[in-house]
């Protein structure tokens, strides 16, 4: 029974978000900051794209479209820039590192979370 509880809250955590889309950040600006949330419906990723010396665009967009190829054929207009996808909810925002990091713990902690129980 030491698993009981541990698994019941790894299980709840693990489903909170079920039935419901990815949520990005959505704007672009030159500021950096965003306020505006967007469910994506179709894309399963978030993508922060920074123009060198210009803005950031933030938005939902296919995994599958985060290259270089293809997001240069999205973004016409901007000519030199670097972009990051991630898949977690408001994984794009300027403070994406600490964010972006929760899925992975989360899968870590059930991995020895499940060693564990297994002893």
């Amino acid at each position: 029974m030491k698993c009981g509880l541990g698994l019941f809250l790894l299980l709840c955590c693990g489903t909170l978000h079920l039935g419901r889309g990815l949520t990005c950040y959505k704007c672009s600006d030159y500021s950096g900051r965003c306020e505006n949330v967007h469910e994506c419906t179709y894309e399963d990723s978030c993508i922060s794209l920074s123009e060198k010396g210009g803005k950031t665009i933030r938005q939902c967009i296919r995994y599958t479209d985060c290259n270089y190829s293809r997001l240069s054929q999205m973004f016409p207009a901007v000519s030199d820039f670097t972009f990051r996808c991630c898949s977690s909810n408001l994984c794009n925002s300027s403070n994406a590192v600490t964010l972006a990091t929760t899925l992975p713990i989360l899968t870590l902690v059930g991995l020895l979370l499940s060693v564990w129980c297994w002893i």
